[in-house]
């Protein structure tokens, strides 16, 4: 029989067990390292919870990014730890925050999560496949699951479980992404079409560059695409955001040798920490050498790359960044290796070493690159809420190019007629952008907003050098190569001057609404003024008359998004895009109207395993107008083609199955085709004299219909094997066409790679040594082509080993 005091005492154990239960309730939560104001904010969406303080006891202060399994205590416990201030649950959902009494001890106690450790994204230990945000498709660190485009991610963890010594290494882990047609500059191919020869670093244009390095990187993001409503002309592709390693406040130094096939070392360092004891100024360093030879004859390539930065925080408000960047490349024979003919519909059956420029021109007479790229930004917090933040970057490029180049096979199959490219090229560009972000509330609508300008311009100057085909340049035999040909009449001809100017300006606006903390609304503009010119003469600089053409464009941007649950994002968005066309040049001398697209795109993205797994699973149709293709006639100059169309699906897949098994995958489906060739053809005298319809329907070159990759690294973490992992992958491409005019096809592939490695510690200090090796199986297969002439083979089996120390 129950008793009255049996009957209270039961009453208040389920009330303590109920109030226990409240508290000790775990979320699984992913909010970035942000405001402290703003971390309270994301907590109360995603937990309930209801915090109280008082006008400016968050002001200045940040909190900590939190990602994994938390309770509502330990969740404000990790949020205010270091700040200063102490909290009271004053009900299951209230918390109150106050500033701690003064010599008081902090009340803090450590937490125990259930799920993913937390690390920043800028620490050198990150070893995440998967980064819960990026800062490209929106300019705000808005996390990818609440981004209605499609983004991805190639983290620094990834590039080194790879040893990614190029970028073109690391985008094979993105869907969609391949390497773009013969181009003595990084070149890549999104959704089918080429980037034009640009890349962006750290949100800022860069273009016709290089060898970028990896040595810097912190991670690259690839914005899936037309981008032009945030940053300009744009290839309506897509766009590889470069984002750059900054300096740390606490001390970090790590040095790297690597070694490898075809007598390749490289040698890396890194070196950050705080330059002043109250961490307000913090530098960086980073250094790259350099030395190979390839798998390709008579190759060598050499390099020198070092980058300083500088960070300064005289306050919680104020903070800027200066880095510079200086790189020197010097190629004997690479950048003039224009790869391996097609013999009817094949690629010639010849040695894939086989080199067809000519080996003694080319070592008396190196490719080189020279470039400094000098980069400074700053950002003022006025609150937790809004921000300023500018951007400035200039950089110089000074390029000594000599190039013996070929358009294919002649009539008897069995020698190539050559042209030659040799003349110094010098181009300058800056750009600038400023960016105020906010956040604000109207009823029960989130806002974050975000209004910009920018500006960005490009001078070219190339020549005086010779551009052409001459006598003296005789036909090689592909399979009995003689080399040794007499190009002195030549090498000081000066019958190519050009000069180009890009520029443009531009102004936009977005506004990212939520609503019901399900309901992510994007919606934003930007209107363009834009001017491009070139001019082209046999005589002099001077004697140029750049014609120009000047455009003005609007550029919507609309995205919905919807998140039923944390683990589920349903998406959707259209977009319209202009770029400049300034990535080709004509061999008349014409300039090209602008570029314009429109892609329609749905999606969607999950978060699996409590945010362990990441995945995008996307469809977009994107048509573009006045697209460019190489010349059939001279590989160095474009043609406008008139309009191709791009339909798929991209899957992406990153993260991880258990606490030791990472991966990341991916596939594609990529339709692309021309729709409309009006290509006009020019007289000598740049007098147009017909069009050319003949490449309508045919397949966009180089773009496989079927493309896909799975990597995967075992960690093992306890045992005897402690301290070794294990990583394979394998990367597949289906069939391509060769150019265009789809008169040559490069035949589908299957490569397998392989990775061990073994970490340990010896004092203080954090040694890995690590072997890849690459096209496991030596298959022979070709990576990319332009035209009948410029066929890239892919490398055979290759071996990159290495030792790392970090302290």
């Amino acid at each position: 029989m129950h008793t009255p005091h049996m009957l209270v005492t039961a009453l208040a154990l389920s009330i303590v067990a109920n109030t226990a239960s409240a508290e000790d309730r775990s979320y699984f939560l992913n909010i970035p390292a942000q405001g402290l104001g703003s971390a309270l904010d994301a907590l109360s969406r995603q937990t309930g919870l209801q915090p109280f303080y008082a006008d400016g006891a968050l002001a200045g202060k940040r909190g900590a990014a939190l990602k994994g399994r938390y309770s509502k205590r330990e969740a404000v416990e990790r949020l205010l730890s270091g700040s200063g201030l102490t909290y009271t649950f004053t009900g299951d959902n209230t918390v109150a925050i106050k500033a701690q009494t003064q010599g008081a001890a902090e009340t803090l106690v450590p937490v125990t999560v259930t799920g993913t450790s937390e690390y920043d994204s800028t620490d050198p230990y990150n070893p995440d496949y998967s980064l819960p945000n990026a800062s490209t498709a929106t300019k705000t660190d808005t996390p990818i699951m609440e981004t209605p485009v499609s983004i991805q991610v190639v983290p620094r963890a990834v590039l080194d479980d790879q040893q990614a010594i190029s970028v073109g290494d690391a985008l094979k882990n993105v869907s969609g992404v391949q390497i773009g047609g013969y181009s003595f500059y990084d070149n890549f191919i999104i959704r089918g079409f080429e980037a034009g020869q640009n890349t962006y670093r750290n949100g800022l244009r860069q273009a016709f560059i290089t060898g970028l390095e990896t040595a810097n990187l912190e991670r690259i993001e690839v914005l899936k695409g037309p981008a032009g409503m945030l940053f300009g002309r744009v290839e309506p592709g897509g766009l590889v955001n470069l984002v750059t390693k900054k300096p740390l406040d606490e001390a970090y130094y790590s040095a790297q040798q690597q070694f490898g096939s075809y007598d390749l070392y490289r040698t890396t360092i890194d070196a950050t920490g705080p330059v002043l004891g109250d961490k307000s100024l913090l530098y960086r360093m980073n250094i790259a050498y350099k030395d190979n030879d390839t798998f390709r004859d008579f190759i060598h390539q050499e390099r020198v790359f070092v980058a300083p930065s500088l960070t300064w925080r005289p306050s919680d408000k104020f903070e800027t960044n200066l880095d510079i960047e200086y790189q020197h490349d010097e190629f004997v024979e690479d950048g003039s290796d224009s790869g391996i003919p097609a013999i009817g519909r094949r690629p010639a059956d010849i040695p894939i070493s086989r080199y067809l420029g000519d080996a003694v021109f080319n070592r008396n007479h190196p490719n080189q690159q020279d470039r400094v790229l000098v980069g400074l930004n700053w950002s003022y917090r006025f609150n937790d809420d809004w921000k300023l933040t500018n951007r400035f970057q200039y950089l110089d490029a000074q390029y000594q190019q000599s190039i013996l180049w070929s358009d294919g096979a002649s009539a008897d199959n069995r020698t190539v007629n050559r042209g030659l490219w040799h003349t110094p090229i010098h181009r300058t560009s800056y750009g600038t952008n400023l960016d105020l972000t906010g956040k604000f509330d109207t009823g029960f609508a989130h806002h974050d907003v975000l209004a910009g300008f920018d500006l960005y311009r490009l001078d070219e100057r190339d020549g005086g050098g010779f551009s052409g085909y001459d006598p003296t340049i005789t036909p090689i035999d592909i399979y009995n190569p003689v080399y040794g040909i007499d190009l002195s009449s030549v090498e000081n001809v000066q019958n190519f001057y050009w000069k180009a100017q890009d520029s443009w300006y531009g102004v936009y606006f977005q506004d990212q609404i939520t609503l019901w903390d399900k309901l992510h609304i994007l919606g934003g503009g930007r209107q363009d003024w834009a001017e491009v010119g070139n001019g082209f003469s046999d005589t002099s600089h001077d004697s140029i008359s750049l014609q120009k053409n000047r455009n003005e464009f609007f550029s919507p941007r609309v995205g919905i998004l919807y998140q039923p649950w944390q683990w589920l994002s349903l998406y959707g968005n259209y977009v319209e895009s202009i770029s400049s066309n300034n990535g080709g040049r004509s061999a008349s001398g014409q300039p090209f109207d602008p570029q314009t697209a429109t892609q329609y795109e749905a999606g969607i993205k999950t978060e699996f395993f409590d945010g362990w797994l990441t995945s995008t699973l996307a469809y977009y149709h994107l048509t573009k107008h006045n697209l460019l293709g190489t010349d059939p006639s001279n590989p160095l100059f474009s043609v406008a083609i008139g309009e191709a169309r791009s339909q798929g699906i991209e899957f992406d897949l990153a993260g991880k199955l258990t606490d030791s098994l990472s991966l990341i995958g991916t596939y594609a489906y990529t339709d692309a085709i021309i729709t409309k060739d009006s290509q006009t053809v020019y007289d000598d005298n740049g007098d147009p004299i017909g069009t050319n319809t003949g490449n309508q329907g045919h397949r966009l070159a180089s773009v496989p219909r079927h493309a896909g990759s799975l990597w995967a690294k075992y960690d093992q973490h306890t045992g005897p094997l402690r301290g070794f992992n294990f990583g394979t992958g394998v990367y597949v491409r289906g069939q391509r066409e060769g150019d265009n005019a789809n008169s040559f096809e490069l035949p589908g592939y299957a490569r397998w790679d392989a990775a061990v490695g073994y970490s340990f510690t010896a004092g203080k200090s954090k040694i890995t040594t690590q072997l890849n090796v690459y096209n496991l199986l030596d298959k022979t297969y070709y990576s990319n082509s332009s035209n009948r002439g410029n066929i890239r083979p892919g490398e055979p089996l290759t071996f990159l080993g290495s030792v790392r120390v970090e302290f």
